[in-house]
């Protein structure tokens, strides 16, 4: 029991402090439609896919219909996954959920002024997405980003970059 705790406590001092605060304005219509995955961290949902996107619509419910795509590098095949989200009382934070009623934190984390990029994270460190309305972003850009990123306290070391064919 005392290695178990140990371990535990090693893990929690281990983890390190980030800032995920979501943004504090948004215009969620502009927000809505196609984004590509331009790089993440890696997540046994997401592993192997290439030329990932997303798209967001904003329903007359005011929920927000989610459908990932990607291929398998391995197999080749499509893969989609439809989602849905919710808006919350907190400006940029979205809840999101793929697998039954199990929700998850979407925090908008910076969003360039006209919404062609997005750094997206969630709950903890362990998540975290750079998002293009464009298959690619310019290294500038891109740099830009991975600072914003850096500044919040993530390992950008982690990220994996999407291929988009």
């Amino acid at each position: 029991m005392k290695t178990i705790l140990t371990s535990l406590l090693f893990c929690l001092a281990a983890s390190t402090p980030i800032n995920n605060e979501p943004i504090r304005t948004i215009d969620l219509g502009r927000f809505m439609g196609r984004w590509y995955e331009i790089a993440r961290f890696d997540h046994r949902f997401e592993r192997n896919l290439e030329g990932v996107s997303t798209e967001y619509t904003l329903l007359d419910d005011g929920k927000i219909r989610i459908v990932n795509q990607g291929v398998d590098t391995r197999t080749g095949a499509k893969k989609e996954a439809v989602g849905r989200g919710r808006i919350t009382s907190t400006v940029g934070l979205l809840r999101v959920a793929f697998f039954g009623f199990f929700y998850a934190d979407y925090r908008i984390l910076e969003l360039s002024p006209d919404y062609s990029w997005a750094l997206v994270g969630g709950n903890s460190d362990r998540y975290l997405w750079i998002l293009s309305r464009t298959p690619t972003l310019p290294a500038a850009t891109l740099q830009q980003i991975l600072r914003l990123a850096e500044q919040r306290g993530y390992d950008t070391k982690r990220l994996i970059y999407v291929d988009q064919p």
